[in-house]
């Protein structure tokens, strides 16, 4: 059967360049939207098998519609110059891969493949449409489907006539309707005033058509009955503009757009004028070559690894096969099910060599025939690649086996290379970086109540694909990691890292369950004496949970000024409490409410859940590939959370204590770390003098700013000074420092304005660092770790505004996160060599926390911290605050 591939140019390079970072060659030309754009064409062209392919483009900004309707498109923001660019790149780069493209005056893509597809599907092909736009759902039947990108270019939403059916509850025609009278901005069609999607879907089921919707406009009562009786001609017009034309005038037999394979050499050689070195590897391994080019191509760059090698399943005599190949095994996918690894199912196993692969179901690890196995895991000289080397290791010390002498995490080291992409999967690195398809784990297991195991020959298929896309992977991204000068970033910081945290998290700390329940009685008892409170001050007993009633009391019967409304009446969200609390009493009592209940619900209950009987301890999982700044973040439970600054909420730190009687907690924080690293990058002179000074730093900056002397320095001028330190580390802006300090937005610009006056230095760094995120599209901190950047050329202010901000901060809050990481590994290590019994327990923030028994203290009240303090070596010195106690809260 004969498949027509028809990809909508313009709108896949559009959403390419979105998608992914601000790339250039070594010409200095932007190739983002290129690199996206032939990557998801390669995996296109593997997955579909085409017969007949097209690109289609849209000609030029004036189409017949214009003679319908000149506004049409009329609100679209300029293309940037950063993508325009792109388009005869993309052109040049078809015509080299010997695939057509086709553009016609006066006529949108969308029309010429509306065209094609019809002709397609007469000539009784198989048709599929991609791209970004939903208009193009009105083209779908029973030959041709519709591929929509979702999730950037990785990923597409396959649709035919009964997947709209199910989504929409129309037939494809219907789409067209339905734009006729929700109307489409980014198109600039009018629709119907005040008509969205869900409106437009109930007028649709009723009545099948616009036309038929305008017929029946006296039926249809209230404001909406208004609205399309007076503007009739506006969703006639917004469905004509809406309908895909298609039978536009192409003089174009099926030969021209017949597909037989990239036209390999003059392929490569624009790969190589692009930089498009993970694309020359895919193009190497998809392609016939010379001999001696394939050696080269593929040189240093993955094990020869095949997604569809051979599977043994190890049980009884293949598992001994198994123990006796593990010195052919270098790459090893441990599957685990479940978010959290300290209670999750281990699934199984797949040992990765250049013959076949071996898949080991995840109970037979505990049987004494896996024995070499289990000794194979925990040897440090046999090194291993891994996929989540961290959650596999927490897991499989649950069971019992160590994890030692993983070489490679390629989920660790795709973060690393774009720390701004969430949701990392396998499947989707190998299909970002130009791999064989890998399905999604949610398509092999399900996903939420319908997740299940698959049967053997399944699951073992998938996972062995897993452990073969690992080894593949190893290459491309250790080469990533070298090009982007990462490499000791990765191997001396954040591999390391994953074993100081494993150790860590099994390690757990003691929580008194008997102490947080009484703490938990306390808190009961505030929130039942603030409760009466309330009912007193507003006259009436209500319900203090419920914003309808609260709003009700707080705006009708006590007559405070209304600040904000939502849909559904008032707002009394935290910002609007804030303000209001000048005025009535009870505002403040009702936001120490709220402290206390979440106290009581988030921490008490959440932490008494949390306590495991076998340990009597919680036991956290840190999350290294999470934040773009590089910091860690804690869940199940999150201990980075415990509040500090409600006296109520420090309280809760008293339940946690050592787990060993006699042994005391030791915490260590550094001190205004995010300061001292802004001092060192913006080279500013008056911020170094004061830290190597060891001068308060806000009483400092109060005396620059103010004029004054430090005697003369008040509670309020502090304030408002430590306000701007910390809010120029994240780019405050003058809205913002107002909010903070409840002065005007005035007063609030000159405070910034003396400040930047004053520390020259930060200004300078401030201005240069946009620049260079504008130029590279990326920002790095002290150790490269980088911070892609796409929004920073955004047309919309206050996308670009983030951006700019995100810019500032990410080198200060990137570094001072690397640094206390780099402290941990250091620690960590001398802690073995002294052969201490101390513990690391926790990282919350720029604090350590640590268990130890008293005759230890003195060694690690020295030791901690002084390799804090020369965890990374700067212009000003890193201060350590170092305090002990008998629980968390005494430290």
């Amino acid at each position: 059967m004969e498949k027509l591939l028809l990809i909508d140019g313009n709108s896949i390079a559009n959403r390419a360049f979105y998608a992914l970072p601000l790339l250039s060659n070594t010409a200095g030309l932007h190739t983002n939207a290129v690199y996206g754009f032939t990557t998801m064409l390669l995996k296109l062209i593997e997955d579909e098998q085409p017969t007949h392919l097209l690109v289609a483009f849209d000609a030029g900004k004036i189409t017949f519609r214009h003679q319908d309707y000149a506004a049409y498109k009329g609100g679209r923001a300029k293309t940037p110059p950063e993508l325009s660019e792109q388009f005869p790149l993309l052109r040049e780069l078809l015509s080299a891969m010997g695939i057509a493209q086709f553009e016609l005056a006066g006529y949108e893509a969308d029309d010429i493949i509306g065209t094609l597809a019809a002709r397609g599907e007469a000539a009784e092909m198989n048709v599929l449409v991609v791209s970004g736009d939903k208009d193009l759902l009105q083209l779908a039947s029973d030959r041709v489907k519709i591929a929509l990108t979702r999730k950037g270019i990785s990923e597409v939403e396959l649709y035919d006539t009964s997947a709209i059916r199910e989504k929409y509850g129309l037939t494809p025609r219907q789409i067209i309707d339905l734009k006729g009278l929700m109307g489409d901005n980014s198109d600039n069609i009018p629709g119907l005033p005040g008509v969205g999607e869900k409106t437009a879907l109930k007028l649709l089921r009723q009545y099948g058509s616009v036309e038929e919707v305008l017929e029946h406009a006296a039926d249809i009562k209230g404001k909406l009955g208004e609205t399309v009786r007076e503007h009739q001609e506006d969703a006639r017009l917004s469905k004509r503009l809406a309908t895909i034309f298609r039978e536009v005038p192409l003089d174009m037999p099926w030969d021209h757009v017949r597909f037989t394979g990239l036209s390999t050499r003059s392929t490569e050689e624009m790969f190589r004028k692009l930089g498009f070195r993970t694309l020359l590897d895919k193009l190497g391994a998809k392609v016939a070559q010379t001999a001696d080019e394939s050696e080269t191509a593929n040189e240093g760059r993955f094990a020869p690894a095949d997604a569809d090698l051979p599977v043994v399943v190890a049980d009884g005599e293949t598992l001994a096969q198994l123990s006796g190949k593990l010195a052919a095994v270098s790459t090893v996918h441990v599957e685990v099910a479940g978010e959290n690894p300290h209670d999750a199912q281990l699934i199984g196993m797949a040992f990765y060599t250049s013959e076949k692969v071996y898949y080991l179901p995840g109970d037979s690890l505990k049987l004494p025939e896996a024995s070499a196995i289990r000794d194979w895991f925990g040897d440090g000289s046999r090194e291993k690649s891994l996929f989540d080397s961290h959650k596999a290791e927490i897991a499989l010390a649950w069971h019992g086996v160590k994890l030692s002498g993983v070489a490679f995490d390629a989920l660790l080291a795709a973060y690393l290379l774009d720390p701004t992409e969430s949701g990392l999967t396998l499947a989707g690195i190998a299909a970002k970086y130009g791999l064989p398809r890998l399905a999604e784990d949610d398509e092999v297991f399900g996903k939420g109540a319908k997740f299940a195991i698959p049967e053997l020959s399944v699951l073992s298929k998938h996972l062995s694909r897993k452990a073969a896309t690992i080894a593949k992977l190893r290459g491309i991204l250790s080469q990533e990691l070298v090009s982007h000068g990462m490499e000791s970033l990765y191997y001396e910081l954040e591999q390391p890292l994953v074993s100081v945290l494993s150790m860590m998290e099994m390690t757990g700390v003691k929580v008194d369950a008997e102490d947080l329940k009484q703490y938990g009685n306390e808190l009961a008892d505030g929130i039942k004496r603030l409760e009466r409170q309330i009912h007193e001050l507003a006259g009436v007993e209500f319900n203090i949970n419920s914003p309808k009633q609260l709003g009700e009391i707080l705006f009708d019967k006590l007559g405070l000024p209304v600040v904000k409304k939502t849909k559904t009446g008032y707002s009394t969200d935290a910002e609007v409490l804030e303000k209001l609390a000048p005025y009535h009493d009870i505002v403040a009592l009702i936001l120490h409410y709220r402290q206390l209940a979440k106290l009581q619900s988030t921490y008490v209950e959440g932490l008494l859940k949390e306590i495991r009987p076998q340990t009597g301890k919680v036991h956290t999982y840190f999350r290294q590939t999470i934040a773009a700044t590089g910091r860690l973040s804690s869940q199940f439970p999150n201990l980075q959370n415990i509040p500090i600054r409600l006296e109520e909420g420090k309280k809760i730190r008293k339940v946690f204590k050592p787990s060993e009687p006699g042994w005391h907690i030791l915490s260590a924080d550094y001190s205004q770390i995010e300061l001292r690293v802004l001092a060192h990058i913006s080279q500013d002179e008056k911020l170094i003098e004061a830290f190597q000074n060891d001068m308060d730093i806000h009483t400092k900056t109060a005396m620059d700013v103010f004029g004054v002397s430090a005697d003369q320095v008040d509670a309020n001028m502090r304030r408002q000074a430590k306000a701007v330190n910390f809010g120029i580390v994240y780019g405050i802006s003058d809205y913002g420092l107002a909010q903070n300090l409840n002065i005007t937005r005035k007063e609030a610009a000159q405070f910034i304005e003396q400040y930047f006056e004053v520390f020259k230095g930060v200004r300078a760094y401030m201005e240069n660092i946009v620049r260079q995120a504008k130029r590279d599209g990326y920002v790095t901190t002290l150790l490269a770790r980088r911070r892609y950047l796409p929004d920073i050329h955004a047309a919309n202010y206050n996308i670009r505004s983030f951006a700019e901000r995100t810019a500032m901060n990410t080198p200060i809050q990137g570094t001072a996160a690397d640094i206390i990481k780099l402290a941990m590994v250091k620690i960590a290590e001398r802690m073995r060599k002294e052969a201490v019994k101390s513990r690391m327990l926790l990282q919350v923030h720029d604090e350590l926390v640590f268990e130890v028994p008293e005759a230890e203290l003195p060694l690690m009240r020295t030791l901690v911290p002084d390799l804090m303090g020369r965890a990374l070596k700067l212009d000003v010195p890193l201060k350590v605050d170092v305090e002990t106690g008998a629980n968390w809260y005494e430290a």
